[in-house]
């Protein structure tokens, strides 16, 4: 697909410069459609029936295909989750993780990691890699990895700047390596048999454009088993009466997505395989633009060159006041909670026009 041709299924393109996917990614026109069908369905014929849940249960199967095949892992390692929050809490959660457990983190990361980790009273070490240079970053998790160390939880991106973590140079040792793939399945390449991490997060609203509460849990074949099934549901049995775990990663489900919003992501993941794999380079090429814009304008840029699809940047002025303004103009940015900063978030769609009104409203 040209660029034309991916911004013409973004109707919200028409009216603004959309650089926030790091929170919600825009939604495809086709993915609003595919959920508006299965709503009417159910409107009209209910939610109910042999016939309905065989395609429910097709669709959901299908949604674990397309995932596996983002990240480069077969189906059966796929666990379909609401968030990678929830998927992060499952695995938190599944490894039994309490007091005396030693887990190795950044100070980096998103609450939707570090909220697991925190609430079941694991001893927490933290590589402090948000002030560094990103070549830093590997030295300063090992400082903290110990003997002792059982789980490594970190992002692949950071949320803050964009940062590459580089989770493969620490995998393949004795502890448990958890990947959140917020910022990362969507925006950049992912093969988590290269990374060979054990778990690996995703989020389906942001880089993936799909509905909300969407996502995955990846779980590397060799721990299916070793990781604990922790909020088991029927989804989770092969044999609910027997209560015998279903085969794979799917008795790690906890909650049921919706059929809409199963088919909803479903539709985006179809989007974004249209668009090629070009758009990986599109969307890095539209960072680096994006850096080099904002700091004509005199303003520090905290994203290093060479990193992922977000740019971080200090305003001149307090953060959320440049947010709203820039809002007004038609400019969606965020600011970061208690960093003073903004963050652009550059996708496959991404125009130079949407990068000139950013620049223009700075």
């Amino acid at each position: 697909m040209t660029l034309d041709e991916i911004r013409a299924e973004l109707p919200v393109l028409e009216r603004k410069a959309y650089l926030n996917a790091g929170t919600f990614g825009p939604l495809p026109r086709r993915t609003v459609e595919a959920q508006r069908a299965w709503e009417d369905r159910a409107l009209e014929e209910g939610r109910a029936g042999r016939a309905f849940f065989a395609e429910v249960i097709e669709d959901r199967a299908r949604l674990k295909t397309a995932l596996g095949a983002l990240v480069g892992a077969p189906a059966e390692s796929i666990a379909l989750t609401t968030s990678t929050s929830e998927a992060c809490n499952i695995v938190a959660a599944g490894l039994r993780l309490s007091p005396g457990d030693e887990v190795v983190t950044t100070d980096a990361e998103h609450p939707g990691l570090l909220s697991p980790l925190a609430t079941w009273g694991a001893d927490i070490r933290v590589a402090a890699v948000s002030q560094a240079p990103a070549s830093e970053a590997l030295r300063l998790l090992e400082e903290q990895i110990t003997p002792r160390t059982k789980l490594v939880a970190v992002s692949h991106v950071t949320w803050t700047t964009g940062q590459v973590i580089p989770v493969a140079e620490l995998a393949g040792r004795h502890f448990h390596l958890l990947v959140d793939g917020a910022q990362s399945a969507g925006a950049i390449p992912v093969d988590v048999g290269a990374l060979e991490c054990d778990y690996y997060t995703v989020s389906g609203q942001k880089w993936l454009l799909g509905p909300d509460t969407t996502g995955c849990l990846y779980v590397r074949p060799e721990r299916i088993g070793e990781l604990e099934m922790a909020f088991a549901s029927y989804l989770s049995w092969a044999d609910p009466i027997a209560l015998e775990p279903a085969a794979g990663a799917q008795r790690y489900e906890s909650v049921w997505t919706s059929a809409a919003s199963v088919s909803g992501l479903l539709a985006s993941l179809a989007f974004a395989a249209e668009a090629g794999e070009e758009r990986f380079g599109h969307a890095r090429a539209m960072a680096g633009r994006a850096r080099e814009l904002v700091a004509v304008r005199g303003l520090e840029v905290v994203t290093e060159p060479g990193q992922a699809t977000l740019v971080s940047f200090v305003p001149d002025g307090p953060a959320d006041e440049l947010v709203d303004r820039l809002a007004d103009r038609g400019v969606v940015v965020r600011d970061l909670p208690q960093t003073g900063w903004v963050r652009a978030s550059c996708g496959f769609w991404t125009s130079e026009d949407d990068l000139a009104r950013l620049a223009d409203g700075l």
